[in-house]
């Protein structure tokens, strides 16, 4: 069932890129991350009050920090990739940035203790290749 998620994701990922990119028009990307920010916390917020997921006092100190700094790095993530979408064409900067996948890959054997399977390695060293095709 994960992969069904996994495919929604990238689907609204896409759309993300597209919708992003015709919304920026003649706007600043900062500005337009921060309109785009406040839209994400809404729809969030009302998924879990509809939801009834909302049992903050369960969060350990643990929790709260790495969702914290989470919430830097998609932060980071947004700005950098919304100032690039200004900057370049969708078609060549949204590729790059899913370079982000075999960054975790990588990151998520180092820091998670993960299993790297040959199927993974050879799928991440073609995500890598690919990207340095579209950068140079």
């Amino acid at each position: 069932m994960w992969w069904i998620y996994a495919l929604l994701s990238a689907v609204f990922a896409a759309l993300t890129a597209i919708f992003a990119k015709q919304g920026m028009r003649g706007v600043n990307s900062d500005l337009a991350t921060a309109i785009r920010t406040i839209v994400i916390l809404m729809l969030s917020w009302a998924i879990v009050w509809f939801k009834g997921s909302g049992n903050m006092a369960g969060l350990t100190k643990q929790n709260w920090l790495f969702l914290i700094l989470s919430g830097i790095a998609t932060g980071l993530s947004w700005i950098f990739y919304f100032r690039a979408l200004q900057l370049g064409k969708v078609s060549q900067v949204a590729p790059v940035d899913k370079l982000s996948v075999a960054l975790t890959i990588v990151l998520s054997v180092i820091f998670l203790g993960e299993t790297l399977t040959w199927k993974t390695a050879i799928g991440a060293l073609f995500i890598i290749i690919g990207t340095l095709v579209i950068i140079f």
